[in-house]
């Protein structure tokens, strides 16, 4: 009877440690399925996220690829081409030394222009004019009024530049103008400055500056007032 005791409790207790060390497998196995599982849900979160990115992303490309074949359709369809100037006419009523570096003039000239854009209208701001001699102004400034200019139309200017005002020049277009006048043929250059947009339907432009020169040779003597024949047929650079 005593030997059994001490075998029983030896089982017990073998039963025991077996059962112990099967409960901290368990919870072992637990943990690490649980973690597991943690892991597994932040790959997920993971992937979710630079899905998320990828779409945004692929949605933007694909909007500025979308906006920027529409730009070009615009263009395309609605490009301006820029308008032509061209000089008609000139009147000199004065063109006056007042002393060895001042010159006064006042002149008048016709510029027509065209706009040959079928569905774009052209609008200029703040325009101005001046005539210049061998790369020298010898008036100042003239403002002239905004202009509208509609589609294939035709639009003529007549500004009077100079108006009396002596203007400081240098000597050698004191002593050009002399022998230009002595020989009958002075070469002047009309210029024109401003601001330049574009109206396509509903489609409107910025503003772009727009530069014109006019060279012009006339036909004119020291004495002469009035109306001087142009020679040739001047035509304008215009750049926008």
């Amino acid at each position: 009877m005593d030997e059994e005791e001490p075998t029983q409790k030896a089982e017990e207790h073998d039963h025991e440690a077996q059962t112990k060390v099967a409960e901290e497998e368990s919870s072992k196995n637990k943990s690490g399925r649980g973690s597991e599982e943690r892991a597994g849900a932040m790959t997920s979160d993971l992937k979710s996220g630079g899905d998320s990115r990828k779409l945004a992303c692929s949605v933007i490309l694909i909007f500025l690829l979308l906006a920027g074949v529409t730009t070009l359709i615009v263009w395309l369809v609605y490009r301006p081409h820029k308008p032509n100037f061209t000089v008609v006419g000139a009147a000199i009523y004065e063109l006056n030394t007042t002393a060895p570096t001042l010159l006064t003039t006042s002149m008048q000239f016709t510029i027509v222009t065209r706009n040959s854009n079928k569905r774009v209208s052209i609008f200029y701001d703040h325009l101005s004019a001046y005539v210049s001699y061998r790369n020298q102004a010898i008036t100042p400034p003239v403002m002239l009024p905004d202009l509208f200019h509609d589609k294939k139309t035709t639009v003529a200017l007549s500004p009077i530049l100079g108006g009396g005002v002596a203007v400081p020049v240098s000597l050698e277009v004191v002593n050009g103008l002399v022998m230009d006048e002595a020989y009958g043929v002075v070469g002047l250059r009309l210029v024109l400055l401003g601001r330049v947009r574009y109206k396509a339907g509903a489609i409107k432009s910025g503003k772009y500056g727009v530069v014109v020169k006019c060279d012009m040779l006339v036909g004119f003597k020291k004495g002469f007032l009035g109306q001087v024949p142009l020679l040739g047929s001047p035509g304008c650079h215009v750049d926008i």
